[in-house]
């Protein structure tokens, strides 16, 4: 698999994608992350104009198709700012991965991605939802630390995670 920067002819294909993750979330517990339209087409949209939005592809006998989505973005997030019941790991320059989803025969997204991420930059901040148990493994699983609680842009709650090599 490779990561390549999401293009505005990517987007259905990325629409799908997101579409998918939603479905299933709320199969796994989590109706509420994405709720029925997130991410917003305009904020795809924001992410590929502002070159932060990645697809990952795979090669397939005919064609490469796209089999993964999500946005990176180095430098402060302004919604990293306030973290509460916790600290972050350090304050050093830092990657947020946001809005990551695999395609219905995806597999390996996650790690394709986390790695891709980490050849940039090797301080990683994501968050997730609580009831987002599936994503929560996989952080855990890879090295990522708790840190704390985040607020999105619905001012609702997110677990705040980090990676960094000095931990």
């Amino acid at each position: 698999m490779t990561v390549r920067n999401a293009q505005l002819t990517d987007l259905e294909a990325i629409k799908q994608i997101y579409a998918y993750a939603r479905e299933q979330m709320k199969k796994n517990g989590n109706p509420s992350q994405w709720g029925d339209n997130r991410p917003s087409e305009d904020t795809i949209r924001a992410d590929i104009r502002n070159f932060q939005s990645y697809v990952i592809t795979r090669k397939t006998e005919t064609c490469s198709e796209i089999c993964g989505a999500f946005a990176f973005i180095i430098g402060e997030d302004p919604t990293y700012r306030i973290l509460e019941y916790g600290h972050w790991l350090n304050e050093a320059p830092y990657g947020t991965i946001h809005r990551l989803a695999a395609g219905d025969t995806a597999k390996g997204i996650f790690s394709t991605c986390l790695t891709w991420c980490l050849a940039q930059i090797p301080n990683i901040r994501i968050d997730t939802h609580r009831d987002n148990l599936i994503m929560r493994h996989l952080l855990e699983k890879n090295g990522f630390k708790k840190c704390g609680i985040i607020y999105v842009e619905d001012n609702s709650p997110r677990l705040a995670y980090q990676k960094s090599p000095d931990v």
